[in-house]
């Protein structure tokens, strides 16, 4: 990702209570996440180059996500309509500007916390992604663009196993994320994956020069894997390591956290309402409503939950129909699909899949004012209209809409769940 993080000392517990099947299959763990904020300049402002960066990774992402599902299931996974697009470039004036501090670049935009690989415990800060399915990190042998980052050396754990093949994802500012493949053991907060396939990258992109992450960590489905391994978490359920095959999410501006091996039930009221996902490897449930003003404004598509991305995105087409219900809604930037609304009267938005409206605070929905002042009369929504080669039909939900619900995830039932924060 593009922007500087903080690193942050991530507490690791484990849960208190664990039941006999606890016992049988390991505990399930909570790992606390602390996150700030967004898009927003300290001043309120909108942070538009920020966001087209933040556009750039989106995309690319997800591009290579379907580069990664036609080799391993082929095109007939794909959506009506999904379609690998050219690789999304930044903008040459922002490219110039790269190496200058952007106006709040101690921000982050990721939810990271802290693991360990090899027989050693090489600690490494990562990023916990729904959006994705392979974990890397950089590697110790002549990493080009690594500098200040945590390293794996293989040499040093007894346990490495060099694997055929290689990784790589491009980027786009022309640089790419690649390196040899490994297995080895990783440990998140005390959950272990053993013999987990993994790539140890020598080149990573400028894009995370100023980034405190050193990796990602996929949540998502092998099916979308650039190395066709089991991810992280499939692995820990098959070794008996978690209890259920589930994890869940509450992000916030405090008390967030990553829970593995089922819900935490103290972060949530209610029952979970879960929502069958297709086949394709994403998060992606049917039958989504989007809803303004407590009416339907768009329904009918598929909505991919990713906690790697921050906006929410639909295709450009929906979500021009989305703000047309939005009162003084207005397009403020047709290349990057941004809307604005009187900041005055922030529209009342959710979303539904035929149960409960969950709907996302006016905080959430706001990236910032269009112009600094007291007088700035409107503000950039969440909501943004990116035809990113998903499908015709397909919405992209970041935390921007995460942040508002207890979020569940299910292997066994292949199902995706939301329930009322506590």
């Amino acid at each position: 990702m593009f922007c500087k993080t903080y690193l942050f000392t991530v507490v690791l517990a484990l849960f208190a209570s664990a039941s006999p099947l606890a016992e049988q299959r390991g505990e399930p763990i909570r790992i606390p996440l602390k996150k700030r904020s967004s898009l927003t300049n300290e001043d309120g402002t909108f942070n538009a180059d920020k966001a087209i960066l933040h556009n750039v990774k989106t995309q690319n992402k997800f591009r290579q996500n379907l580069i990664n599902l036609e080799r391993n299931k082929g095109r007939e996974a794909f959506n009506e309509g999904a379609e690998i697009r050219p690789l999304a470039l930044i903008p040459d004036r922002i490219r110039k500007r790269q190496k200058e501090a952007l106006t709040d670049q101690q921000d982050d935009l990721e939810w990271t916390g802290r693991i360990t690989i090899g027989s050693n415990n090489q600690a490494f800060v990562i990023d916990f992604d729904t959006g994705s399915s392979d974990l890397w990190v950089p590697n110790a042998s002549h990493c080009t663009g690594c500098a200040q980052k945590h390293t794996y050396s293989s040499t040093s754990s007894s346990t490495s196993q060099a694997q055929n093949g290689t990784f790589s994802i491009q980027y786009g500012d022309g640089s790419t994320v690649s390196g040899p493949i490994f297995k080895d053991t990783v440990t998140v907060a005390g959950v272990k994956s053993t013999g987990q396939t993994f790539a140890a990258v020598t080149k990573m992109s400028s894009l995370f020069n100023d980034d405190a992450l050193d990796g990602i960590l996929g949540l998502a489905f092998q099916d979308i894997s650039n190395l066709n391994a089991p991810p992280f978490y499939q692995n820990t359920f098959a070794e008996s390591a978690v209890p259920e095959n589930v994890f869940a999410f509450k992000l916030a501006e405090s008390g967030s956290e990553l829970f593995l091996g089922g819900t935490n039930s103290d972060l949530y009221s209610g029952d979970i309402e879960y929502h069958s996902v297709t086949s394709g490897g994403f998060w992606q449930a049917t039958g989504g409503k989007a809803i303004v003003e407590g009416k339907t404004a768009v329904s009918g598509f598929q909505t991919i939950i990713d906690s790697g991305t921050t906006i929410m995105y639909g295709p450009s087409s929906a979500v021009e129909t989305f703000y047309a219900s939005v009162p003084g809604s207005k397009l403020f930037d047709s290349d990057n699909g941004f809307y604005s609304y009187p900041c005055a009267s922030p529209p009342a938005v959710g979303f539904s899949w035929g149960g409960k409206t969950w709907t996302i605070s006016a905080d959430n929905f706001n990236l910032g004012q269009t112009e600094s002042g007291s007088m700035a009369s409107q503000c950039v929504g969440a909501l943004a209209g990116q035809d990113i080669g998903l499908g015709d039909n397909v919405w992209l939900l970041g935390d921007s809409f995460m942040k508002n619900v207890y979020t569940a995830f299910n292997f066994d039932t292949k199902s995706v769940g939301f329930a009322t924060l506590a």
